[in-house]
């Protein structure tokens, strides 16, 4: 009997950004169905507005109400929006971050009861959500609240080579970064990634290269206290109470620059620009936001929206590609390491000594 096929949400995200041209590139690969069952959660009259103002090739969609309808082979589709939506290319409005939402809440609801093995989610735009609704800074927090985590889950960007960023502070004012660099939140943090580094990973000792804070790491408290105070003590007690394989703090600017990343499985910097640009410089067109921490697996496309090249062709789908891949491999990866840890081997050997033996 044939192994039925991983379900792969895709939640719209902006419906005036590029999205709907990614999708229309990405399922308008041969043979793509025949990996897994996609669930669009968006709109077919947006698919068709983008396919005829793009002059692509129109997809079949495959129109279902409820996720368990969901058929192989085809591209399955539940309008979250209707039809009385309007779309304004580049542009920030309400309706998009109404869209947007619509998405995300089915979404998720349907992963966590159970009908939606995976969820990728495509870019939104923070201003245009409602925030009433959307308290949030980005879809990594909403999910952590949405999957009862309680707290926010972790951020890591991924590569398909291996490289693997996280983030101590995310998306926090730059002003503000360094309050957020104590003791306790770097050692959570890496407590967090070394967890996903072997479950979702597989890395059976993931090695953890932390950044400094300051330019040349402190200089040894000369340019700030922050690596003596809190980096280096938080790397001690992950090292010696945690088991965790961390290693620094690093000097960003060497760090990057000696390409002395490619020696460890992932990289921990203290802010959002430390880590994320040269992420971005490395890996604009392929990189993938993966949220660990969270009893679900959910990837996104690491690019934005996308407003200033909408409607003009050239956006690159390889991103949201290997978001789906990606989710994909740390699903199955993720029920390989729960089917090791359930049937650990028993100990066959008694320990007798003490006993006159």
């Amino acid at each position: 009997m044939k192994e039925k096929n991983i379900v792969v949400g895709i939640t719209h995200g902006d419906i005036n950004g590029t999205n709907y041209e990614l999708l229309l590139k990405v399922f308008s690969r041969p043979g793509v169905t025949e990996l897994f069952t996609p669930i669009i959660y968006g709109s077919p009259r947006i698919a068709a507005y983008y396919s005829k103002a793009l002059q692509m090739e129109r997809i079949s969609w495959h129109l279902i109400t409820d996720a368990a309808e969901a058929e192989q082979n085809v591209v399955n589709i539940i309008d979250v929006v209707g039809d009385e939506i309007n779309v304004t290319p580049g542009k920030v409005t309400e309706e998009s971050g109404i869209a947007a939402l619509a998405a995300l809440e089915r979404a998720t609801s349907d992963i966590n009861r159970g009908v939606v093995d995976v969820l990728v989610t495509c870019p939104i735009n923070k201003a245009a959500m409602p925030q009433d609704r959307f308290p949030y800074r980005g879809h990594t927090a909403y999910l952590g609240v949405a999957c009862g985590q309680g707290k926010e889950p972790l951020m890591i960007l991924a590569s398909p080579s291996g490289l693997r960023v996280a983030l101590v502070s995310t998306h926090d004012p730059i002003g503000q970064v360094a309050k957020c660099i104590t003791q306790r939140r770097v050692v959570k943090t890496l407590e967090i990634l070394d967890e996903a580094l072997r479950r979702d990973f597989l890395l059976s000792s993931p090695r953890i290269a932390v950044l400094g804070l300051n330019p040349h790491a402190g200089d040894n408290g000369l340019i700030g206290s922050e690596e003596q105070e809190e980096i280096i003590p938080a790397i001690s007690i992950a090292q010696r109470e945690l088991g965790v394989y961390a290693f620094g703090p690093f000097s960003a600017d060497g760090f990057w620059g000696s390409g002395a990343y490619t020696q460890y499985d992932a990289v921990l910097a203290m802010y959002h620009d430390q880590g994320l640009a040269p992420f971005k410089l490395l890996h604009l067109h392929d990189g993938v936001n993966v949220t660990a921490g969270l009893p679900i697996i959910r990837t996104s496309p690491d690019h934005g929206t996308g407003y200033d090249i909408v409607l003009k062709g050239c956006a690159n789908e390889q991103a949201l590609m290997e978001s789906i891949y990606m989710a994909i491999d740390l699903y199955r990866n993720r029920q390989a390491d729960a089917a090791a840890r359930s049937n650990v081997l028993p100990k066959l050997y008694k320990n007798k000594r003490g006993e006159n033996e």
